[in-house]
């Protein structure tokens, strides 16, 4: 039976810092589909040109193209902060243990930030005493291969 150290306290402190930094940061980054939102409902409500020019405005479908797809990555990239932040709070009240650990293994795939909040979020969480923490029991964890 392991026990837990004040390391494992202040290790998980900081991780819910650095979570809340890295879910602002991921919020803010995943506005910017938003620029391609606004340029596809351009492109559906400009009105035609009355003289003909060399090509004319683009279809309507490109505009709706643009849209879908800026809204889908906007909502994409909003959910996953709203997941970092939720695993801020999870990581402060030691609950869902693997909810939390879902969550860092995808923020690897955001470098350079998530990948390095990631990993250490794995390697903390990983520790026999932080499971402790969380109240996961020896029947709860996964099998030794």
């Amino acid at each position: 039976m392991a026990t837990y150290s004040s390391d494992d306290e202040e290790h998980l402190r900081l991780l819910c810092i650095f979570h809340y930094v890295v879910g602002a940061l991921t919020a803010l980054f995943a506005l910017f589909p938003l620029i391609h939102f606004s340029i596809g409902l351009f492109f559906v409500l400009a009105p035609p040109h009355s003289t003909q020019q060399q090509g004319g405005p683009p279809p309507a479908f490109i505009g709706w193209f643009f849209m879908i797809i800026g809204g889908m990555f906007f909502l994409l990239g909003e959910s996953f902060a709203a997941c970092v932040f939720a695993a801020a709070r999870f990581i402060r009240s030691r609950r869902r243990y693997w909810f939390i650990f879902v969550v860092a293994c995808l923020q690897c795939a955001f470098f350079p930030f998530g990948t390095a909040l990631g990993v250490f979020t794995i390697v903390v969480l990983s520790r026999p005493s932080v499971k402790q923490l969380f109240g996961i029991g020896e029947s709860e964890q996964a099998p030794a291969i």
